[in-house]
């Protein structure tokens, strides 16, 4: 299965919180692999601890695969490479955990046929090899996201499930632009039209994940004053309409991470020694991890939404 995650605006968590629901998937037994599509930024090497990644690879990403000049991209098995010591050493039971990223200093380019195809049979063979590849794309209505629309069109990869999530935090801002990046001008629906996709079939496979949510009746803001509390609950309830009337409410809600004080101060992925041994991170953000890690493969679960 194909995962494409996306953003209308940075800074809504998508890559941190995709990067943990697949790593959750790891550790839930499957093989698993991050694509950083992120092309004018691929930093995803930070998030899981790859230190030579960090900024992209020197040694021939995907921007490299893309553009022709190799067979296949560089990977990092994360279980092996990660100078994460909680992150080195595969877990029992754990599935494979492989990261492909860009080049260092790589940037946006335009879609071509060349460049679609290439992409269409990168798809294909990792299709063949994992059970969930998961593509982090660029903020907004960018190339990349309109190069995978492209290569997901193509009768060659017809037959393999892909699906979408849009990530937002729980704001009035990012509500009105998650719904915008779906259906608006230039959206991801209109862009996969054009492309060949059918627009049913393509809002089918279109979900919203919430993310840094504050609860207003959490345990953890018993300390603010009756004025705030209410306040907050205003603005949930405003929300909980906004999103209604824009098409990104709980129908096509398919999970939503708590505010979470780690994810706050370093984009990491959060392990079980984070929660229990550390006690720096919350359990109900592995919790959140955990169910959409399961969600987002399960058929069954993404009909009833």
């Amino acid at each position: 299965m194909l995962i494409f995650a996306v953003s209308d605006k940075g800074g809504t968590g998508r890559s941190v919180t995709s990067s943990n629901v697949l790593y959750r998937s790891a550790l839930q037994g499957a093989d698993v692999c991050y694509l950083d599509f992120d092309f004018g930024s691929p930093t995803s090497g930070a998030i899981f601890n790859i230190e030579s990644a960090v900024h992209g690879t020197t040694r021939g990403g995907l921007h490299s695969y893309l553009d022709g000049a190799l067979i296949e991209p560089t990977r990092f098995d994360v279980w092996s490479e990660s100078d994460r010591t909680s992150l080195r050493n595969r877990p029992p039971g754990a599935g494979q955990l492989v990261l492909l990223p860009g080049d260092s200093g790589g940037g946006e380019f335009p879609t071509t046929r060349e460049r679609i195809e290439r992409c269409s049979r990168l798809f294909l063979r990792l299709e063949e090899e994992f059970d969930l590849s998961l593509i982090d794309l660029s903020a907004g209505r960018s190339y990349a996201t309109e190069m995978v629309l492209a290569a997901t069109a193509m009768p060659e990869l017809r037959s393999v499930r892909s699906r979408w999530l849009v990530f937002h935090r729980w704001t009035r801002q990012h509500v009105l632009a998650a719904s915008g990046l779906v259906y608006g001008p230039r959206g991801i629906l209109d862009t996969g039209v054009r492309n060949g996709h059918n627009y049913e079939d393509l809002v089918e496979t279109l979900r919203f994940v919430r993310t840094a949510v504050v609860d207003p009746d959490s345990p953890e803001l018993e300390g603010l004053r009756p004025a705030q509390v209410a306040w907050l609950r205003e603005c949930n309830r405003d929300l909980l309409e906004l999103a209604s009337n824009n098409r990104v409410g709980r129908t096509m809600l398919i999970g939503s991470v708590p505010l979470d004080p780690v994810l706050q101060w370093r984009e990491q992925l959060i392990s079980d020694n984070d929660v229990w041994a550390r006690r720096i991170a919350n359990r109900e953000t592995v919790e959140a991890f955990d169910t959409l890690a399961k969600r987002i493969v399960d058929d069954s679960a993404w009909e009833t939404l």
